[in-house]
């Protein structure tokens, strides 16, 4: 069996303006494999068509800007030189001419080239979403090997090519958010209600990735969920030293939920010194709650040294785990204040302690560490009781998967490479996107007539 495929341009009259042939190939019937296209045979007729289609549009370009626009006359060439235009279905070179200025129209410049004003970008925004896309979930070598596998671009596409496009979506992100005026967010409307505060919970945590440029340390990578009751929910993150204004990202967040940029937010931390400075750049007058797990992941740790005391001490052990409890009793009820005199008084207890317990020097760090701690966050600490009473979060368990799906999957455990602190900065910005399902928006905005899959929706954290 032989198949033909043909090529047919039509104008507005319905007449053909271009008819030639793509591809011919012979196909068997014999056997299960033979039936249908092929890979190759798929890929052969894509960059077929995609050849023809932008050569018919850039002539269509050339036709249109040939004569001059007040007086009809037809321009003269100066010169040509060639464009390579980088799709989805192949790399298109293309003669790029440049025409004289006709003499009725003074211009600063005697010369123009209508396609290099065309293409201001020699990779179509397609490629680059998809580049972008997979780039943000997967290395960027096996995204190489995916796109190849699946389009014709073999020869066009490699690893350090993927990134220095993801790197440019990333910086171009950013650009459009410096540029943006607080408060003035896309798609935030006046006339939108907000939620109850208890409605809309942000949890954010720390994670660690290694340093390109110092490989003996790592650097800290905030990353962040917020969950509103009937929305979607919504990833963020930042590298904290490469980010000027945070709160402005964030403002992304609720309009992206599509709330109010003014919404109310409860913020859910660890009490850790980088989040907890970070919170009130994030979103001013958010309410900010102490994290009830790390709480009792010191307090357990406490209780595990008083029973190691209970081998040389024992009256003491007792009575270290009874005051640990009134402690405990304190803090689940929100009575940060009298939690906080009981830890000191505690911490200066056990630094006092004689006796020959070999994790006595442990033992005292952890009182004094968990006194700090308390004093740090003691205007975070609400009543867990009345929270847990009312069925709301207590715990930043969610954030800690986000940490997973955020950093883990992609700079640590599934790909333990070091980075820059600006590169890391960018591919969150661009993960996080990808995951809430929300890059294909960017891309629109950029280029409006882009089509728009309406089908997309976000990326489970598995992928």
């Amino acid at each position: 069996m032989r198949i033909q495929i043909q090529f047919r341009i039509i104008g507005d009259d319905n007449s053909v303006i271009r008819e030639d042939e793509i591809l011919q190939f012979d196909k068997d019937d014999d056997r299960l494999e033979a039936i249908g296209l092929s890979f190759a045979d798929a890929k052969a007729i894509l960059v077929g068509i995609q050849e023809r289609v932008v050569s018919a549009q850039a002539a269509s370009v050339l036709e249109r800007h040939r004569r001059c626009d007040l007086c009809g006359g037809r321009l003269l060439s100066k010169g040509r030189c060639r464009i390579q235009f980088r799709t989805a279905f192949g790399t298109i070179a293309l003669v790029s001419p440049r025409f004289h200025r006709c003499p009725c129209q003074p211009s600063v410049t005697k010369s123009f080239s209508p396609l290099t004003a065309l293409f201001t970008e020699h990779t179509a925004p397609e490629l680059l979403y998809l580049e972008t896309r997979w780039a943000s979930l997967v290395s960027y070598g096996m995204t190489a090997g995916l796109l190849k596998d699946i389009l014709p671009i073999s020869g066009t596409v490699d690893a350090s090519t993927i990134r220095r496009h993801r790197h440019k979506v990333a910086a171009r992100h950013d650009a459009d958010l410096g540029s943006e005026q607080p408060g003035a967010i896309e798609g935030s409307s006046p006339d939108r209600q907000p939620l109850p505060q208890a409605a809309v919970i942000a949890g954010i945590d720390g994670g660690y990735v290694r340093n390109w440029h110092d490989k003996k340390h790592n650097f800290e990578v905030i990353v962040g969920k917020s969950m509103a009751a009937g929305r979607d929910d919504r990833y963020f993150g930042l590298v904290r030293s490469q980010d000027e204004q945070p709160g402005r990202r964030f403002c992304e967040v609720p309009r992206s939920q599509d709330l109010p940029v003014t919404q109310a937010v409860t913020m859910l931390t660890d009490g850790g010194d980088s989040v907890r400075g970070l919170v009130g750049e994030l979103s001013p007058g958010a309410a900010h709650l102490l994290d009830w797990f790390h709480i009792a992941l010191r307090l357990t740790g406490l209780g595990q040294d008083a029973k190691g005391l209970a081998h040389h001490n024992p009256v003491e052990a007792v009575a270290l785990q009874s005051r640990l409890e009134r402690i405990q009793w304190r803090l689940w009820h929100g009575d940060g204040t009298e939690a906080l005199i009981r830890a000191q008084g505690l911490a200066d207890d056990v630094a006092a302690l004689n006796t020959a317990y070999p994790g006595l020097k442990r033992l005292a760090r952890a009182t004094a560490g968990l006194a700090t701690y308390i004093e740090n966050n003691i205007g975070a600490i609400p009543d867990y009781s009345e929270r847990w009473h009312n069925s709301e979060r207590i715990s930043t368990a969610f954030a800690e998967s986000t940490v997973n799906a955020v950093i883990s999957r992609r700079f640590a455990k599934k790909q333990p490479m070091p980075w820059s602190k600006q590169g890391a900065h960018r591919l969150l910005q661009t993960r996080t996107r990808t995951l809430n399902g929300t890059l294909r928006d960017l891309f629109t905005r950029w280029y409006p007539t882009m089509a728009a899959n309406n089908n997309e929706s976000a990326i489970p954290a598995a992928a």
